[in-house]
């Protein structure tokens, strides 16, 4: 597996080594003994899947906080997403910064976001589902969002969000946010 460094300080882009043959590939897609030589979190304890029907659909920007904070591992399984991290750890050396790639189902690529970031991404096509792997399980009571377009951020999403719901698109500012 390469491990690929983002903007985003913890946060990597996992490609994965395609051995083919006559029948397609096969490719290592997790490995907790490389996640840990990276110095990731490698307790993965739920994996979900979200389906979007339409183009231009919009999730996130969502984390959880401690005592349940986590990571996630974010791939593509069918058609095509930008998915983003926002840092929203004081105390990261990359703060208030943001990474966003193209994950989509043809090259396997994954986005592992580590915890204390923000986490959201938008449909490129028709018809996309995105697996996640989370290092804890979902609690919504620690569940907070921030707000997909807060100008602290300026990420620059690659195209017109044509569906969002109430929770995403209301969700406060980073700068109005508490806990």
């Amino acid at each position: 597996m390469l491990f690929t460094p983002t903007e985003v300080s913890g946060a990597y882009i996992l490609e994965s080594s395609k051995i083919p043959d006559e029948r397609g590939f096969f490719a290592l897609a997790w490995s907790r003994s490389e996640f840990l030589r990276q110095g990731l979190n490698a307790d993965l304890v739920q994996c979900n899947i979200s389906f979007n029907h339409r183009k231009g659909t919009l999730r996130g920007m969502h984390y959880q906080i401690a005592p349940h904070s986590e990571a996630k591992l974010v791939r593509c399984t069918r058609g095509s997403i930008y998915d983003v991290a926002v840092d929203i750890r004081p105390d990261s050396p990359t703060f208030g910064r943001h990474c966003g790639v193209v994950l989509d189902a043809s090259h396997h690529r994954a986005l592992y976001v580590p915890e204390g970031c923000a986490h959201g991404y938008l449909t490129l096509e028709e018809g996309c589902e995105v697996f996640y792997q989370m290092t804890a399980s979902y609690a919504p009571e620690h569940a907070r969002g921030l707000r997909w377009n807060d100008p602290s951020f300026g990420v620059r999403w690659p195209g017109e969000v044509a569906v969002i719901n109430e929770r995403d698109r209301t969700w406060p500012d980073f700068g109005r946010v508490s806990g």
